[in-house]
């Protein structure tokens, strides 16, 4: 007997079966995460940014671009933390967070967190489901591993170049490589342990993605994870084009190799005036030129179409050290995967740094292991119905302060631990010097928002989308910050005997309202901070 099925319903089967048969191929991708630094999301060229950046553009058009993309922390360490993790900071349990904070103390995350031993991180788990994973570039997560780690040296900052530095420079950048691959990398190449630090200050965006090239070359046959971090573009607009006369210094020292793959340095000012720009836009073509040449590389092994490859940042600049969203917690990011996700789109839903590692681990079948610990959701679902949410809110953290935030309001909360308290009003330097500073939770934040140093702060962010309008006290958004308290006390009850102000009563934990003194004081010492800087 022959089956006689409808023209119309036959090709609707087969659609339906061809579509699932790619979903079902590209169920184990490849998976790059391009991880940029200090990088403010309105820089980019694909929200409106005036600079020459043709790869994100492509990648724009091939994937998502999300427009409400954040992270949970806004310098470095933590941020990447969470990156390779999906925990937030203060789910920690390294050595040296533990130390500074024992469990039943207020955490103040920031450059204290580092990966733990217990490799419960995604290098570790993907390699044990199978994947080759690879890191390169910016560490920043190492924290407690220098000098009194075997093989290191102990290498000066900010002192004159010798062929001494630059001999253990060198011999210290292969023991990195060894320490990243402690951690349950099966692959690890050009490292920059941290941020770069003079005599060897300078970008080199080509010593990097020669590694990442090498590692997809060597890996194009199996599934493979790249974790991918450019130091670009760290660091003031004068250093990006500075940089570019400069092309030994490398994270190995001063080096002189071959470059196979970047286009000619001189191009680079020539490509930014023929577009009009100016130097100070040189960092993101260099940076865009880097990117393209890891796109191009899957193009021509043939695995472009089952790689995912995102495009994000660690965090802002402007607002850096602080959990404002605009040019603070909120990151440029796009997804491109085009056997497994809509292209074109762009979508406004939330999500956060916590969410890509349980993606990475759901599309590569990973089993997590027991113990786990994880604060993020998969972002999976948008990548067929990018409209749909995935999250309500996300969650923020750094030094003392706590933020949560809807698609339309956001609520920031510091609540200073007792030691800080008492430390500003003794004058202890030390104290007023930590929470003025980059893990201070308000940071580079002063100079825009004037109240920024406010126990409580309750922002409007579709019609205030820079927040400079505090409305807490207004009667009309009562509700509305009842609503967001609440929300955050839930967030923070993810950290068990972690307490924090009143929203989590205990240990040193102390209510807000209770110092505004302290506030007043950390404005004053911030204004003349600002000052001296600039006098400098």
């Amino acid at each position: 007997m022959i089956l006689k099925v409808p023209i119309n319903s036959f090709l609707m089967l087969s659609l339906f079966l061809l579509a699932a048969g790619l979903w079902a191929e590209s169920s184990r991708p490849n998976i790059i995460v391009f991880l940029v630094d200090d990088y403010d999301k309105f820089e980019a060229s694909v929200y409106g940014g005036k600079v020459l950046t043709p790869n994100l553009d492509r990648m724009a058009r091939e994937g998502i671009t999300f427009e409400n993309a954040h992270v949970t922390s806004t310098v470095c360490t933590p941020s990447r933390y969470t990156f390779l993790t999906g925990r937030y900071a203060s789910s920690s349990y390294c050595e040296v967070f533990l130390d500074l904070f024992p469990k039943g103390m207020q955490t103040l995350p920031g450059f204290n967190v580092g990966l733990e031993p217990d490799n419960m991180n995604v290098g570790a788990v993907l390699a044990k489901a199978g994947y080759a994973t690879g890191f390169v570039g910016k560490y920043h997560v190492g924290h407690g591993q220098s000098e009194k780690v075997d093989g290191l040296h102990d290498v000066p900052k900010n002192v004159p170049y010798s062929d001494k530095i630059n001999r253990m420079q060198f011999e210290n950048e292969k023991r990195f490589r060894e320490l990243v691959k402690e951690r349950g990398f099966t692959w690890a190449g050009n490292i920059y342990w941290e941020n770069t630090k003079a005599p060897f200050q300078m970008h080199n965006p080509e010593w990097t993605i020669e590694a990442a090239l090498e590692f997809v070359e060597e890996h194009k046959d199996a599934p493979f994870y790249l974790h991918y971090c450019t130091t670009l573009l760290h660091g003031s607009n004068g250093q990006w084009f500075k940089s570019l006369e400069y092309p030994e210094t490398t994270g190995e020292g001063r080096i002189a190799y071959k470059r196979r793959s970047m286009p000619p340095r001189q191009t680079v000012m020539e490509r930014i005036r023929s577009a009009g720009l100016t130097g100070n836009e040189a960092g993101y073509l260099w940076m865009d030129d880097s990117l393209g040449l890891l796109l191009d590389k899957l193009e021509t092994l043939g695995i472009a179409d089952n790689t995912l490859v995102l495009f994000t940042a660690d965090h802002g600049s402007g607002n850096k050290g602080s959990l404002y969203k605009a040019r603070g917690t909120e990151v440029p990011c796009i997804l491109r995967w085009p056997d497994g996700m809509a292209r074109g789109i762009r979508s406004s839903e939330l999500v956060q740094n916590t969410d890509f590692v349980p993606t990475w681990f759901e599309l590569a079948g990973a089993v997590r292991p027991k113990g786990y610990k994880m604060d993020g959701v998969s972002l999976r679902p948008l990548f067929r119905t990018p409209s749909k949410p995935v999250r309500e809110h996300v969650f923020s953290e750094m030094g003392a302060a706590r933020s949560v935030k809807t698609r339309q309001f956001s609520y920031i909360a510091i609540r200073y631990s007792r030691e800080q308290v008492e430390g500003v009003r003794a004058g202890t330097r030390r104290h007023v010097k930590a929470m003025t500073g980059l893990s201070g939770g308000v940071s580079r934040s002063v100079t825009s928002h004037p109240t920024a140093y406010t126990g409580d702060q309750l922002f409007d962010l579709g019609k205030d989308p820079e927040s400079k309008t505090n409305l807490v006290g207004d009667p009309n958004h009562a509700e509305t910050l009842g609503a967001l308290k609440a929300r955050l006390t839930s967030e923070l009850k993810r950290f068990p005997q972690r307490p924090f102000g009143e929203f989590v009563p205990g240990g040193n934990a102390i209510p807000g309202g209770s110092y505004e003194d302290v506030f007043k004081i950390l404005r004053t010492a911030s204004r003349e901070k600002k000052s001296t800087d600039k006098k400098k």
